[in-house]
């Protein structure tokens, strides 16, 4: 059952700039009837990047006026230094454990890390966050698994990172992966309720 296409109707030609290269003497192939000249496809030359886009000055420049593509809205660039607003949560090594963690007379959070850990990095914000917002009543910790793996072995650590809620030297619950500020921010209150 082979169909035979005898002609083909387009309801739309659009034209691209002609060809230099192609003289006039050649065939102009037509559809339908209709002529259509022969077009040139823009070729690619690589992404081309000036400094002056990625400097604060350019930034600025480019809030103060508006963009021919923008939809109604301005552009805003803006930096942050999130060094300034963050507590930098300290690192625990194996012989440091029965002392900071376990002899603790406050809840302490530890989050069992890897320098390799692509969520790691993503989780580590919060908890410095939540260093800063329940300093006084939780100790928070880092441990490298790679650089501690006793300690990561006798919690059965499988999976980085993984944060552990430790009260009276005993380990009272546990939260695996990257997870968002608010499932910790619960966990962490939950603790501090139950004193």
């Amino acid at each position: 059952m082979a169909s035979l296409l005898d002609s083909v109707t387009v309801t739309r030609v659009f034209t691209l700039p002609i060809m230099n290269s192609i003289s006039s003497a050649s065939p102009v192939p037509s559809v339908s009837g209709r002529r259509i000249s022969p077009v040139r496809f823009l070729g690619f030359r690589g992404l081309k990047a000036s400094p002056s886009f990625v400097t604060q000055s350019a930034c600025l420049k480019a809030a103060n006026r508006r963009s021919r593509f923008a939809r109604g809205g301005r552009i805003a660039c803006e930096a942050q230094d999130a060094t300034a607003a963050a507590v930098e949560v300290p690192n625990l090594s194996d012989s440091e454990w029965q002392t900071q963690v376990l002899e603790s007379d406050v809840p302490v959070m530890v989050e069992f890390w890897a320098p390799w850990c692509g969520p790691c990095r993503m989780i580590h914000p919060i908890v410095d966050q939540l260093a800063k917002d329940f300093a006084g009543k939780f100790k928070f910790y880092k441990i490298n698994t790679d650089e501690s793996p006793n300690t990561a072995n006798r919690y059965g650590i499988r999976s980085v990172p993984t944060v552990m809620i430790f009260k009276d030297g005993e380990k009272k619950d546990s939260i695996i992966g990257a997870v968002p500020r608010e499932t910790l921010e619960k966990t962490i209150e939950r603790f501090l309720v139950v004193e």
